[in-house]
């Protein structure tokens, strides 16, 4: 990459443990992991790696260099393509990604349904998964525009197949045992 990366602003910086870290519009956004989120990483990821047999590779909560300074992305997952190579940063890029799933924590529905989109699309990401505890949904994200959009998009309940589409080989995922948030305290029924 030519430009600098948005990471950069963190080098030699002690990060708390627990937190996960990412830069949406140059601003340094630390949130802690929740245990939903965590099981449905563990159950996806280990469904990943075991379909990609060394084909690819599945990563969680890594830095990937995005072309931008302002936006830092460290997905819950990512998928990278085989033969992708690290960068002189010792990072993959953008381009090296095939598929992106992000876990949607309380905090986060704003970034992960709007901005991470928007960003996502730009970049050409093929497929993006946006994994929904609390609503107990899944939406599968393909055919990226490079005007910030993806011009498919499956909602997909818990309890079925995600399938997603990489160039010649499609991955599934069950969801089955994907955990629903419970209802927030004094929150308005659904």
């Amino acid at each position: 990459m030519t430009t600098a990366s948005a990471w950069d602003v963190l080098e030699g910086v002690n990060l708390p443990e627990g937190y996960r870290v990412e830069i949406t519009d140059g601003r340094i956004i630390m949130t802690p992991q929740g245990e939903n989120q965590w099981e449905v990483i563990l159950s996806a990821s280990t469904q990943i790696k075991k379909q990609l047999s060394g084909k690819g590779r599945i990563l969680s909560d890594v830095m990937i260099d995005f072309p931008s300074t302002l936006f830092g992305y460290a997905p819950d997952m990512a998928v990278i393509a085989p033969g992708a190579e690290r960068n002189s940063r010792r990072r993959f890029e953008w381009h090296d990604v095939e598929a992106v799933l992000e876990v949607v924590s309380p905090s986060g529905e704003t970034n992960d349904y709007v901005k991470k989109v928007k960003a996502y699309a730009e970049c050409g990401i093929p497929v993006h998964v946006v994994i929904d505890p609390a609503e107990g949904f899944s939406t599968v994200y393909s055919a990226p525009s490079r005007t910030g959009a993806y011009r498919e998009a499956e909602r997909v309940p818990f309890g079925n197949d995600l399938f997603l589409p990489l160039g010649e080989r499609t991955l599934v995922l069950e969801t089955g045992d994907f955990p629903v948030e419970p209802p927030t305290p004094g929150a308005a029924a659904g």
